[in-house]
């Protein structure tokens, strides 16, 4: 039984990765928004916060938009059973269950009738500010689809002192096989769904999370999902702070999916060679290669090598090294016309930070 479950979830991982890597067509039907929210009117951490007035500005702009705001799970599905998505496509997702998704966001998803995703992260779940089992399977039974987010809701990608990779291995997995199990017991079904804690992953914990069988995964890193990408590294944009302005809700709204292709290693993680150099192709089909920018925070922007008799491949590197625990390099570049925009991004991590 054990064996017949180990291959199923290993046959599942492959037609995952088999299905995402046709690909990325240039028609919007092939794309969806994904964003991000944690806390919602509470000012004490303004960073992750979005005000109520604010999220209501976001509902407002997707229903004048002619958007259709699908859940997490829906978006995924038609991508592995290539289904279209709807031509404007949004999806609303939260990290961590904070108690005032339940107070603020859902009286105004009802009131639009939006649905959305919430990503629990089992050890804190009726703390301090965050939502009690009887609140989620209320949630739940309402419609919103929850996912996980794992136990402790850790930098999971971090080895702790003195472990070596068999004993991280060890300790991520039952990490993650903790929340599934609690989720599982209490709303009645498995999520198919992960997010990592942080937006962090690295190609070590991708495998891990492979290996639960989960449908895809999701990290913080701005970008438009799009048929053609990973599965289990998919992006979306974080709201809050200043990033949650309505009009930097519509410009990302508005931003396409630029095709590109990682050359060589994709890990996240730097280890010697700070600041990293990244090698990709990019479908220069529909972008003027000439407005091609890529933005490093905190710096000016990296250097954008077009390798010589190859016109398609780039090499990219910012200018100093990079000096926070996350960071990212973005791609942007328009149309001929520069009437369109289209936005890719790259997650480094500093994991000793």
């Amino acid at each position: 039984m054990t064996k017949l479950l180990t291959l199923s979830l290993f046959i599942n991982c492959l037609i995952s990765i088999w299905l995402f890597s046709f690909p990325a067509s240039l028609h919007a039907a092939d794309e969806a928004k994904v964003f991000v929210y944690h806390r919602f009117g509470d000012m004490r951490y303004p960073s992750t916060n979005v005000s109520l007035s604010r999220f209501k500005e976001h509902l407002e702009i997707l229903r004048e938009e002619n958007f259709t705001v699908l859940t997490l799970g829906d978006v995924v599905d038609r991508l592995l059973n290539g289904a279209v998505l709807p031509e404007r496509c949004a999806v609303l997702t939260v990290d961590d269950a904070y108690r005032s998704f339940l107070t603020g966001a859902v009286p105004l998803l009802r009131e639009f009738g939006f649905p959305a995703t919430l990503f629990v992260s089992t050890d804190t779940v009726g703390g301090n500010d965050y939502l009690n089992w009887s609140e989620l399977q209320t949630l739940h039974a309402m419609g919103i689809e929850i996912g996980n987010h794992s136990s402790s809701h850790s930098h999971l990608v971090n080895r702790k002192t003195g472990e070596g990779k068999t004993e991280w291995r060890d300790r991520v997995v039952e990490d993650v096989a903790r929340a599934q199990k609690l989720l599982a017991q209490h709303l009645g079904q498995a999520p198919e769904l992960f997010a990592y804690p942080y937006g962090e992953y690295s190609n070590d914990l991708i495998e891990i999370v492979k290996q639960f069988g989960f449908k895809a995964a999701f990290a913080q890193h701005s970008g438009v999902v799009a048929r053609g990408e990973e599965a289990y590294t998919l992006p979306r944009f974080p709201m809050g702070g200043s990033s949650g302005e309505g009009a930097e809700f519509l410009k990302k709204l508005l931003m396409r999916h630029m095709p590109v292709k990682i050359l060589g290693s994709s890990d996240t993680i730097i280890r010697d060679d700070n600041p990293p150099c990244l090698r990709v192709w990019i479908d220069t089909s529909s972008i003027d290669i000439r407005s091609i920018r890529c933005y490093v925070p905190g710096q000016e922007p990296a250097s954008v090598k077009n390798i010589s008799g190859q016109d398609n491949v780039f090499e990219i590197q910012a200018q100093q090294p990079l000096q926070e625990r996350r960071s990212k390099y973005t791609l942007t570049a328009s149309d001929e016309q520069g009437a369109q925009w289209f936005w890719f991004s790259k997650l480094w991590v500093l994991p000793d930070l």
